[in-house]
């Protein structure tokens, strides 16, 4: 139980803080990351017992986001590191609470769009002239770190999964 709270409690969080850090300063979200993401998910279901036919639910729903995202990806919509995080969450929420997180990451996708485009309208400040990601955000040919939203998300919705009243025996 106690690694179950650890990968919870710091490597899940540690992980969607890494993924935002790495979208909004390289506009990418690795692999290895998002592979880390399911392995936990894996990991923490092993642990807590997790019936077979509720973790086949979260597959499923982890499934579903990717076949969803990759359409957005591929319409050019969404980044790919986007597409692959949200799969990668969505497998943590299953069904349950996967609608509560894409309607928050949507809130706050839009927010941070906003703020985006707000920054983009104006010059960017001279202390940022010599920060290769600052003139990246600042493009107006660039797409928006929504990775960011994600993992906002990701962490105020995990609270309120099945696997997480499993970790705290709820």
């Amino acid at each position: 139980m106690t690694l179950v709270l650890i990968a919870m409690l710091v490597v899940f969080p540690a992980a969607m803080a890494y993924a935002a850090a790495s979208d909004l300063f390289t506009m990418t979200i690795s692999n290895r990351l998002c592979l880390l993401v399911i392995a936990l998910f894996a990991l923490c279901a092993g642990l807590l017992g997790m019936p077979w036919g509720q973790i086949g639910w979260h597959v499923a729903a982890g499934g579903l986001m990717l076949v969803v995202c990759f359409g957005l990806f591929a319409a050019g919509w969404i980044g790919g590191g986007d597409a692959k995080l949200a799969a990668a969450t969505a497998l943590w929420f299953g069904f349950e609470q996967l609608m509560p997180y894409l309607m928050l990451a949507a809130v706050l996708g839009g927010v941070l769009t906003l703020l985006i485009v707000k920054l983009r309208s104006g010059p960017l400040p001279a202390l940022a002239e010599n920060w290769s990601w600052a003139k990246r955000l600042h493009a107006a040919n660039q797409g928006v770190p929504y990775g960011i939203a994600l993992a906002l998300s990701a962490l105020i919705v995990l609270p309120e999964t099945a696997v997480w009243r499993a970790a705290i025996g709820v």
